[in-house]
């Protein structure tokens, strides 16, 4: 039971919590669906990015990466096939925040600190995507096949 306004309360049911639900689904999704996007309208600059990383080809990477990462999200999205999506995300944002935010390999203090922001986000993402496995399938609102 939560407290609102002048002691009135209000109490969470299950349609609530399954609102909620889907509202993280489509945020949480639609955040890995709109990355795997910029991949590919962004892919010029990650490319030259990922050089200045030490990788001598990053293209079909980033690529590659985007393909998985708008399966993955829209996996969630739709709530099908969700331990491959957190498969997908957890080799993802595990690689990608040791290889390209390795915030420890900076000299430059203003590099330090955005891949620090970046590694510690997707360490969070990360968490999140490992905790997907636990909620029972089917989800409610997902696609049957």
């Amino acid at each position: 039971m939560f407290t609102a306004c002048k002691g009135q309360s209000f109490i969470l049911n299950s349609r609530h919590m399954e609102l909620f639900f889907l509202v993280g689904r489509l945020l949480y999704g639609g955040y890995f669906v709109m990355s795997g996007i910029n991949h590919f309208r962004h892919k010029q600059m990650m490319s030259e990015y990922g050089k200045t990383r030490g990788l001598s080809s990053p293209g079909p990477a980033i690529l590659l990466s985007g393909i998985l990462l708008i399966l993955a999200g829209a996996s969630i999205v739709f709530g099908v096939w969700i331990k491959a999506a957190v498969t997908f995300l957890v080799l993802f944002l595990f690689l990608v925040s040791v290889i390209m935010h390795a915030f420890w390999r900076d000299t430059d203090p203003m590099a330090k600190m955005m891949n620090q922001v970046n590694f510690m986000k997707n360490m969070a993402l990360l968490g999140a995507a490992l905790m997907l496995p636990m909620i029972a399938e089917p989800w409610r609102w997902s696609i049957q096949f």
